[in-house]
C-alpha cells in the first residue's frame, strides 16, 4: 500500500522529535569537551534548527524511496 505524503511527513516528524531530546542532551554533554559553552536556550535553539533540517531530509528521502518503489511496481 502506498504511503501518502501527509503520512510521510508525520513519520518524519515523529522520528526526528524523538531525536531532538537526544540532540540537546548530547550538545549539553559534548560541547564543553570541545571548549564550547552554551546556555540551555542556545542548545534548544540549535537543536530546533538541526531538527528542521532533519525533518526536511527525512521527508525528502522518504518521498524519493516511495517514488522508486512505485515506479518499480508499474
Amino acid at each position: 500500500m502506498k504511503q501518502s505524503r501527509l503520512m510521510s511527513l508525520v513519520e518524519a516528524i515523529a522520528n526526528v522529535a524523538v531525536g531532538y531530546g537526544v540532540t540537546v542532551v548530547t550538545q549539553i554533554l559534548i560541547f564543553p569537551v570541545f571548549g564550547l559553552h552554551t546556555t540551555l536556550a542556545q542548545n534548544l535553539k540549535m537543536g530546533a534548527v538541526f531538527t528542521l533540517v532533519s525533518i526536511a531530509r527525512s521527508f525528502t528521502l522518504r518521498r524519493l524511496f516511495e517514488a522508486i518503489r512505485v515506479s518499480k511496481t508499474q
